[in-house]
């Protein structure tokens, strides 16, 4: 990766429907090129998807909290990840060191409905302990690393 396929990912970070001839225009290269390099990005799996970016407060999703978990024992760990892979308003699941196991980003329309999904998470097999964070405000929220970082 070098400093147009930066400039190129830059682009795609601000609007991954941009077409190749905008994005050729800003790094200075053919659309052919352009083209070139993505697919290059793509199959190297430095691209892994493209997507849309809602806005949960507008779907009426409007409470965001964070849960850590603890698990009794790390046999419980599969059952756990099966559970949250199957439950849509858990929308970010990490395995992660220190005093919890996992850590839950939480997306729901209500605090009914986050009452009754903790309850949902406590009631998984081998889950022993929660922690949950509500959310008040959100100043920053990026969806992937700054690429000049990883090439430096």
């Amino acid at each position: 990766m070098d400093a147009v396929d930066v400039k190129i990912i830059e682009c795609l970070k601000a609007n991954s429907r941009e077409n190749a001839s905008v994005i050729g225009s800003k790094v200075n290269m053919s659309v052919s090129a352009v083209i070139e390099r993505i697919k290059k990005l793509e199959a190297s799996g430095i691209i892994k998807q493209y997507t849309v970016v809602l806005d949960n407060e507008k779907l009426g999703m409007d409470i965001t909290a964070f849960i850590s978990v603890s698990m009794e024992h790390p046999k419980f760990n599969d059952g756990f990840v099966d559970f949250v892979m199957r439950h849509p308003q858990i929308i970010e699941c990490h395995y992660i060191t220190g005093d919890f196991d996992f850590l839950l980003k939480i997306c729901t329309n209500r605090a009914k409905g986050l009452e009754l999904l903790l309850n949902e998470i406590k009631g998984v097999g081998g889950v022993s302990l929660t922690k949950t964070l509500v959310v008040l405000s959100t100043n920053k929220e990026d969806y992937c690393a700054d690429v000049n970082a990883a090439v430096q």
